[in-house]
């Protein structure tokens, strides 16, 4: 147990202090070329609320690319300790390495690519023009669509490559889907990537993403999935180091590029551990935020107009009620991890 936790641990380190260290960089790079939105929300906002807490002026002068400090840093951390083990083939060095086709190769494609999607929509927004650049809803529709193609050839690797056919049920064995596995997983990477409207407060994502994906970590572990925990808890240290820059006064935002990325990732490793029906118990702060969004759409649509909250997602209603910032993500963290030692526990008794 000891050497799983130090091949653990040592990654994990590693990333957080490499994020550390090329933030400064990254970020004389993201102020020197300007890289925050053009257009505010506040353009297309009604609610008065929304005004009232929305910060214009911070928003159109903060870089919303911090996203590419966790996904470059958690790839190279995953390519440092990979070519390690090559050029120096000693026990030790093949033992720390946790790239491998069965367990990480898919996650650390996975974020590659939804991260680069993701910093391809940021650039339009950055620097486009149009309503792309606006981020309307017809916008939104193919970000969606983008989600859902890759999430399908990622569905056949599981299904085709890794011979996934069934998911586990908490307490109640196994139910067999065949390749109707392909489908169901593109249902869950779209809902989790849903769950990316956290993204709206200085810190709030960060620390709601760094407890997600140390449960999974855990997760893995006790999976005796060696690699893909380690893999985990080296996207828990960039983000946590990425936290460590956004904590109110952001430095900058994580942006569509750390977003995509990291919750289809997410997706990606509820199904190699087999625990996708916990997922929504780990990452329940995703599914307040989404489905708050979904139940606002729903309520304006059937009930003439009115709301259910003051503004969606839920995260700014309670702002708009007179919660400070810091109390609304202070408190989103405390949720965050109280749910992610619950999925834990549940993942691992209802086997």
């Amino acid at each position: 147990m000891l050497l799983n936790l130090i091949k653990i641990s040592i990654p994990t380190a590693f990333a957080f202090f490499i994020a550390l260290a090329i933030t400064p960089l990254a970020t004389h790079y993201f102020y020197k070329y300007k890289m925050w939105k053009k257009y505010s929300r506040n353009l297309d906002a009604h609610a008065e609320e929304f005004h009232t807490v929305h910060n214009e002026a911070e928003e159109l002068v903060t870089p919303r690319v911090g996203g590419i400090i966790i996904w470059v840093s958690a790839l190279l951390t995953t390519l440092v300790f990979y070519f390690a083990s090559v050029l120096f083939p000693y026990p030790a060095m093949e033992e720390v390495n946790f790239l491998s086709r069965n367990q990480t190769l898919i996650p650390f494609f996975t974020l590659l690519l939804g991260s680069l999607i993701g910093l391809w929509d940021d650039l339009i927004q950055i620097y486009g023009n149009g309503i792309f650049a606006r981020d309307d809803a017809s916008w939104r529709k193919w970000k969606a669509f983008l989600v859902g193609v890759v999430s399908v050839f990622i569905g056949m690797w599981f299904f085709y490559k890794l011979g996934l056919t069934s998911i586990h049920i908490p307490f109640g064995g196994e139910i067999y889907l065949g390749i109707l596995v392909i489908p169901f997983f593109v249902i869950v990477a779209l809902a989790t990537f849903s769950g990316g409207v956290i993204d709206g407060i200085d810190g709030l994502s960060g620390g709601v993403l760094a407890s997600i994906f140390g449960a999974y970590s855990i997760i893995a572990l006790a999976n005796n999935q060696l690699d893909l925990a380690a893999f985990s808890g080296v996207i828990m240290g960039v983000t946590l180091a990425f936290l460590w820059f956004n904590i109110p006064p952001a430095r900058f935002y994580m942006g569509e590029t750390g977003i995509m990325g990291l919750t289809i990732t997410l997706a990606t490793m509820a199904f190699l551990t087999d625990s996708v029906l916990v997922l929504p118990v780990v990452a329940m702060p995703l599914v307040i935020s989404s489905g708050s969004v979904i139940l606002q759409m729903l309520s304006k649509k059937f009930r003439g107009g009115k709301r259910i909250f003051k503004l969606a997602p839920i995260h700014h209603h309670f702002e708009a009620i007179g919660w400070s910032s810091y109390k609304v993500t202070m408190r989103f963290w405390v949720i965050s991890v109280m749910f992610a030692i619950i999925g834990v526990i549940l993942a691992i008794i209802s086997r």
